[in-house]
């Protein structure tokens, strides 16, 4: 259809088991090289070349070089969005079934993108409306509120003033695919993020999405927002 998008193009490129499970590898927002990615999808550094310029020409990654190096991320965080999105879809809740180590890592706490995501985002994200520091505004918009700007400059050193707003203003809401819940996006969900990581509240995984809450992060949120998991 003229004038419509060609998201039949887009659902092709990610459909492909091999250049989905390269999209996946990068949906933490980090820059990768293709012998990582070949190595993540299982394909000969000729053939995760090839996808790799596929995904590229077709919007879903961009390049940068550094001297004779390539590494490629995701294009921005729609992108991660969208394949948290296709995750959402892809989950059959009819019968539980055992989940492995690292599944049940993902979902405890992981990042989308450049945000939390899992049951600790979900915890998150309801802890800030609870307490009234963060409101629902215009369609996935969140609005920081005054008591809101107060803490997080008091509690954890986040000026939300200063903060440069995207599409959907400072913060948005993002769904969780294995919550089926909201978590928190946009410039706050990374500066959150960011924050945690600092004070060691979190403490990232290598080579995963997987982000581990520590004792002291735990202890933390407990106080400041009766957060307990």
């Amino acid at each position: 259809m003229r004038g419509e998008p060609d998201v039949a193009s887009i659902a092709a490129l990610i459909g492909d088991p091999s250049r989905t499970a390269m999209l996946t590898a990068l949906a933490d927002g980090r820059a990768l090289p293709a012998r990582e990615l070949a190595t993540a999808a299982g394909l000969s550094l000729s053939g995760a070349s090839a996808q790799l310029a596929r995904l590229t020409k077709g919007g879903l990654l961009t390049v940068e070089r550094e001297g004779r190096h390539r590494y490629y991320r995701l294009a921005g965080p729609q992108v991660a969005a969208a394949l948290e999105g296709l995750a959402l879809l892809a989950v059959t809740p009819q019968r539980a079934r055992a989940r492995s180590p690292a599944a049940e890592a993902l979902r405890r706490a992981r990042t989308c993108y450049d945000h939390l995501a899992g049951h600790l985002g979900v915890a998150l994200a309801k802890a800030l409306e609870d307490h009234g520091l963060v409101m629902a505004g215009e369609g996935k918009r969140l609005e920081v509120t005054t008591a809101g700007r107060s803490w997080f400059l008091q509690v954890l050193e986040i000026e939300t003033a200063r903060l440069v707003a995207g599409q959907h203003g400072i913060a948005r809401r993002c769904l969780d695919w294995t919550e089926r819940r909201h978590h928190i996006a946009g410039p706050l969900g990374a500066a959150l993020l960011h924050r945690f990581c600092e004070l060691g509240w979190v403490i990232k995984e290598e080579g995963t999405r997987a982000v581990k809450l520590s004792r002291q992060g735990s202890a933390a949120l407990d106080r400041a927002l009766k957060i307990s998991l």
